[in-house]
């Protein structure tokens, strides 16, 4: 029998089980609903079950809630009598409280350990994104990328790309004839963006260590595998840094994952929370590039689900490469709203027995409309699904329990240090520095020369005898303005025009005889 994530009960009277099947969990999937409806704690419950089948998972935590996967529900909670009758009602006879393998990441290094990648594996079409450039901006942040390849310069930090552009500022004339038009304007308007960034908090994120990938696909001495928590209550107050930077990560993770097929279980799964993000005034090669990534990156092991208000919040091409959805509540308000709810209903396998897009307006808290992948990965037909209760604690940990996971973490002093070697900062720096060594120098040297010297080398005397020539007549003397004169109309004598005047004389002198 093929292993599966039990998501809940579905059918009449909630009894018949519903599941996520393993060998089809790389195909991606979705989780939408308005909010209040139960979308976090359908993640959570998603979480448990990729973790119990020793898969790795990824997920970021908007809202702080997600925290409590670290530590087991229990039975003095106010929803346990409500959980146990839930459990029972849909079947779930293996219901008990228990927690998760966490480690806990930030990429301030707060609530977590830190996170970090370099300039350069963040490349030139995600920075461009992150910083809101135009095209003549990220064509001149093409050209620092090609220029640090080229000139041995790595990028790893902010101060890497800041030093390199102020290079390129200096030497746009040489580099315009090569790569096209190089403005100071443009260089400027790319350096107040990363004064942004900075500000928010950015300059955090690129550095050394990088992060290991590796050390978001490691299950525990049980087998289960870790959830890793990306704390970002506070990195959404950037929504650019924040989707860029889980874009990044999933594009690392299709550039170094080998092929694997379809494997019985994913080696990981990557939850993205607040998915609009990631699609809002974004680009059409970014776009294109995510869905890229969510063709190909299945046959590599890595299943992708988006979380968001709304399915419309995906673009349609992405869209339709998420097989497994669960749906909980979309309300009907406005006339968009009851366009987006009927498009919705439209992109599930019906069910004969109720309509699909009036299931998807009535389903109440903690139960969602579910379609997942079946045989050779066909979708299910819809039903209506009551969720199962979390096996985890539901609700934030403390601040003290999150501090002691992290203590206790394999993670715990890896990435806590930074590290600063030579990169193109220091490259530049120390180029700068000899030159201004170099132009010390000569200021010296020419300080130790006679007045008439230094005034020869500044252009102040342009006249006397230093430069002399070998020709003798070079040599003769032109002081007197009458000598000067005196060549002067010899030579014009010796032309064709003094030819000329001498005939004209003699003829005149002979005609008058």
């Amino acid at each position: 029998m093929e292993q599966t994530v039990f998501v809940g009960g579905g059918a009449a009277g909630y009894s018949v089980k519903q599941g996520l099947t393993l060998k089809y969990a790389n195909r991606h999937g979705l989780v939408a609903g308005a909010t209040g409806t139960g979308k976090t704690v359908t993640l959570q419950i998603l979480a448990e079950g990729f973790s119990s089948a020793g898969v790795p998972v990824i997920l970021s935590d908007v809202k702080g809630d997600l925290s409590g996967l670290a530590k087991p529900g229990n039975s003095t909670h106010k929803l346990h009598q409500a959980f146990s009758s839930r459990a029972e009602t849909i079947g779930f006879d293996q219901f008990s409280y228990h927690a998760c393998p966490v480690t806990f990441w930030d990429l301030f290094g707060e609530q977590g350990h830190p996170v970090r990648t370099t300039i350069a594996e963040m490349g030139p079409l995600l920075l461009a994104r992150l910083l809101e450039l135009s095209e003549a901006q990220e064509g001149i942040l093409n050209i620092a990328f090609r220029l640090s390849d080229s000139e041995g310069l790595p990028l790893l930090d902010l101060k890497d790309l800041q030093a390199l552009l102020v290079w390129i500022g200096e030497n746009r004339g040489e580099l315009s004839l090569r790569y096209g038009n190089v403005s100071t304007a443009s260089i400027g308007a790319i350096q107040r963006r990363l004064l942004v960034l900075e500000n928010q908090g950015g300059d955090k994120l690129f550095g050394e260590p990088a992060l290991d990938l590796a050390d978001l696909m490691r299950c525990d001495e049980n087998g289960k595998g870790v959830v890793n928590i990306l704390a970002a209550d506070k990195l959404m107050a950037s929504p650019g840094l924040y989707a860029t930077f889980l874009l990044w990560l999933l594009s690392e993770l299709f550039e170094e994952l080998p092929e694997v097929g379809d494997p019985d279980k994913p080696k990981l799964v990557f939850f993205f929370d607040e998915a609009h993000l990631l699609f809002d005034d974004a680009p059409k090669a970014l776009v294109d590039k995510v869905e890229q990534v969510a063709r190909l990156i299945r046959s590599k092991g890595v299943g992708i689900y988006f979380i968001t208000q709304n399915p419309a919040d995906v673009p349609e091409d992405i869209l339709g490469q998420l097989g497994n959805r669960i749906q909980h509540a979309l309300r009907a308000f406005t006339a968009r709203d009851r366009k987006n709810l009927k498009l919705a209903a439209e992109t599930y396998r019906e069910n004969p027995r109720f309509s699909t897009e009036e299931a998807i307006r009535e389903v109440g808290v903690g139960e969602a409309v579910t379609s997942m992948l079946m045989k050779k990965g066909i979708p299910g037909i819809v039903e209506r699904t009551l969720i199962r209760p979390p096996s985890s604690q539901l609700g934030p940990i403390s601040a003290e329990e999150r501090e002691e996971i992290m203590r206790q973490s394999d993670m715990a002093g890896k990435y806590d240090s930074t590290l600063d070697r030579r990169s193109a900062y220091e490259i530049l720096s120390k180029r700068a520095q000899a030159a201004a060594t170099e132009a010390e120098v000569v200021e010296e040297e020419s300080q130790e020369l006679p007045v008439r010297e230094r005034e020869y080398q500044s252009a102040r005397r342009f006249s006397g005898n230093r430069v002399s020539r070998s020709s003798s007549r070079m040599n003769r003397s032109r002081d007197t303005f009458g000598s000067a004169m005196s060549e002067a109309v010899i030579k014009e004598l010796k032309g064709t025009t003094g030819r000329r005047l001498v005939r004209g004389i003699l003829g005149s002198l002979f005609k008058g005889r």
